[in-house]
């Protein structure tokens, strides 16, 4: 298990941010499986968004931020 390495606050921005991540992919993806919107790499955005956003809820939930483990400041 990773060290812990961020506050409440981070943990909660990371936690926001991974859910608002995961309802914009599932918005993508009703559009493009609507055809409302189609572009070539529309499914890849669905799958990055998707494992981003399940990332930032892994570090939220683990307390752990990978940007700050490799040595980079965040602001929160």
């Amino acid at each position: 298990m990773p060290e812990c390495n961020i506050d409440a606050k981070g943990k909660v921005a990371r936690f926001t941010g991974g859910l608002a991540s995961i309802l914009g992919a599932l918005v993508l993806a009703g559009l493009l499986m609507t055809e409302t919107l189609s572009f070539g790499l529309g499914w890849y955005a669905v799958a990055g968004a998707l494992f981003g956003g399940a990332f930032a809820i892994y570090e939220a939930r683990a307390g752990w931020c990978i940007v700050r483990a490799m040595g980079i400041k965040t602001p929160l």
